[in-house]
């Protein structure tokens, strides 16, 4: 991968407040272009404190930030960056149509292309209908939606969104997500922030999850779930169990309503298969069980916190 290729590069990165509070913890990630990039973690892990950091809103303790190949928050880096951190803010009286002239000015949208920009970026989070009413009365959802048009507004190579779908109803999260989608088949950078499991895992193309202000795991979604497992009995004894826990190839085994779940390498199939015949085990199912993003997350983020308050 050429540098060029890089739209965010972030080495040991770090905040602190005071002498012992430690928001964001030493990480180092790069973003690629064109990729909708997860940032996963439960509240509080430091993942707003980073997308802060990125468009410039805070200072780094320490680390190094590259934005496009800029320093976050300078006007080379802004042009190119559009955002929607901690909530959309307009103005409650003025329609959608009208607050979104007002940010084009303040972003500094050339006067004779603003009218055009602003249909533009409605047709995109399809508000055209409701672009002349009141902000006052817009859903959670068309708020959320009207906040991403706002981050469109400069026709951004990157965009960042901290948490887009919080709040939202079913249908809301699935406008959402198609729309997020969609930015990235655009050929856009998407950086998202999210404690949602099921949405990382529906839209991004890779996720880094960050707990206690580190990053602890990264990869694609398919990467962090590992191996699948296999369900292989329906009536487990201890005989099959220790067997199967002796054998090198097994990675892990637990049992769960009345089944064994073995994790192991599809490969070795058959040798599961007869260690558990000679063992007694009549195999009465043998399938494909995928573990869920929310599994491996659970399993990482509920290691001991290491040097935080």
């Amino acid at each position: 991968m050429t540098r060029s290729e890089l739209v965010v590069e972030v080495r040991d990165l770090t905040k602190r407040y005071g002498s012992h509070l430690i928001a964001v913890d030493r990480i180092s990630m790069s973003v690629r272009r064109g990729e909708v990039y997860g940032f996963l973690g439960p509240n509080g892990a430091g993942k707003t404190t980073t997308l802060r950091m990125l468009v410039g809103l805070i200072a780094p303790t320490s680390g190094d930030i590259g934005v496009l190949g800029q320093p976050p928050g300078t006007p080379a880096s802004l042009a190119r960056v559009g955002s929607l951190i901690e909530g959309p803010a307009f103005y409650p009286y003025l329609s959608g149509r009208h607050n979104l002239r007002v940010v084009a000015r303040y972003a500094a949208v050339p006067p004779r292309e603003i009218d055009e920009r602003v249909d533009r970026v409605l047709r995109t989070v399809e508000l055209e209908g409701r672009a002349d009413d009141k902000y006052s009365t817009y859903s959670l959802g068309m708020k959320q939606r009207l906040g991403v048009a706002a981050a469109l507004l400069k026709d951004p190579e990157l965009i960042v969104l901290d948490e887009p779908t919080n709040g939202l109803d079913p249908a809301g999260m699935r406008d959402m997500r198609r729309l997020i989608r969609e930015l990235g088949t655009e050929g856009r950078t998407v950086l998202l922030s999210s404690h949602l499991l099921g949405e990382v895992q529906q839209i991004c193309d890779r996720v880094a999850v960050i707990n206690h202000g580190r990053i602890v795991s990264e990869g694609t979604v398919e990467e962090l779930r590992g191996d699948a497992e296999l369900v292989v009995a329906a009536t487990p004894s201890d005989v099959a169990r220790e067997r199967l826990e002796a054998m090198p190839e097994v990675e892990g085994v637990h049992t769960a309503e009345g089944r064994l779940y073995v994790r192991i390498d599809e490969r070795h199939t058959a040798l599961v298969n007869r260690t558990l015949v000679e063992a007694g085990v009549a195999v009465t199912e043998l399938r494909r069980a995928e573990r869920q993003l929310e599994d491996v997350f659970f399993e990482i983020t509920q290691e001991p916190e290491l040097n935080h308050v």
